[in-house]
């Protein structure tokens, strides 16, 4: 076994506690955190550099390039290390300092955006960097490569399906690079037809991390992202998610920003069932935002 191995089978929790009616609402999470390097991201950014090496698109004189407000960043600076390459991410000024420091820690190169441009002048910068020298980066590009949707069509998806006890009638989650959202709805839809998706939409400022807000012109719309798999969609506020992620720390689970905005959102939604099966994502461990202020 090796590093690679340890990415994917997470547990699945019992979270119905925190609706009104466990015994006829259930709520089960994927413990994504357990990954090895942290997050939920662990996984397309797996399924795109070992897909990339196997077509030869990724050589060994090439530099792993691609955008990230850090999750994915610490993906491709774990792996890419395990697997004996050189790795540049441009990241927003303010991600997380816990996330840099993990980066550097893998020796990854960091370019930092003005936090004021939002995400979206990290992807465009990203993608300046490599029209300037293609021939330097294999640009991973998480944003539209299939590989980021297959990795949770064949992988997260097929996992909560065989682990979760009872039908599942509903799956919330958010859009980051699109690349869960869409791989696990089209697999569960697959599996049920009937199955009810719930996108979570993030304020606008000051933001979650992890989540893109979607709507606006100027907004970049992810490749990835498929809009129709969608049946509704709610929006939460970074102050809900912090009260989530205030409470679960409360009950034992220490989780991220982009958790406890998804709980914020199946709390609402449990509240307004008669009976269901709900599930979401636990995408990241709490560490990661000391620094931001979500504990304080």
């Amino acid at each position: 076994m090796n590093l690679l191995d340890l990415i994917g089978n997470t547990p699945l929790i019992d979270l119905s506690f925190l609706g009104p009616d466990p015994k006829h609402i259930q709520l089960y999470a994927k413990a994504e955190w357990m990954n090895p390097g942290g997050s939920l991201k662990d996984r397309p950014v797996k399924f795109m550099l070992t897909d990339a090496i196997k077509n030869q698109l990724l050589t060994p004189n090439k530099v792993i390039l691609d955008s990230s407000s850090g999750n994915a960043g610490i993906s491709y600076g774990m792996i890419g290390a395990a697997l004996g390459y050189q790795v540049t991410i441009v990241i927003p000024g303010n991600a997380s300092e816990e996330r840099k420091q993990r980066l550097r820690a893998h020796g990854a190169n960091l370019i930092e955006t003005d936090p004021l441009e939002g995400y979206d002048q990290a992807l465009r910068h990203v993608r300046e960097l490599y029209s300037n020298s293609p021939e330097k980066y294999f640009f991973c590009d998480q944003y539209s490569n299939q590989q980021n949707i297959r990795s949770h069509y064949e992988g997260t998806a097929v996992e909560l399906i065989r682990q979760t006890p009872s039908p599942i009638t509903h799956f919330v989650c958010g859009v980051g690079t699109g690349g869960s959202l869409t791989g696990i709805a089209k697999r569960l839809r697959e599996h049920d037809p009937t199955v009810k998706i719930i996108g979570v939409q993030p304020e606008r400022w000051p933001g979650i991390e992890g989540l893109k807000p979607l709507g606006e012109d100027e907004d970049i719309i992810p490749e990835n992202f498929d809009p129709k798999v969608v049946d509704e969609w709610r929006e939460v506020s970074a102050d809900e998610a912090k009260t989530y992620c205030s409470h679960m720390a409360g009950k034992g689970y220490f989780v991220g920003q982009s958790s406890g905005a998804y709980l914020a959102v199946c709390n609402r939604l449990m509240t307004e069932i008669k009976q269901g099966v709900v599930t979401t994502l636990l995408c990241d461990l709490g560490e990661r935002y000391f620094s931001v202020g979500l504990w304080r």
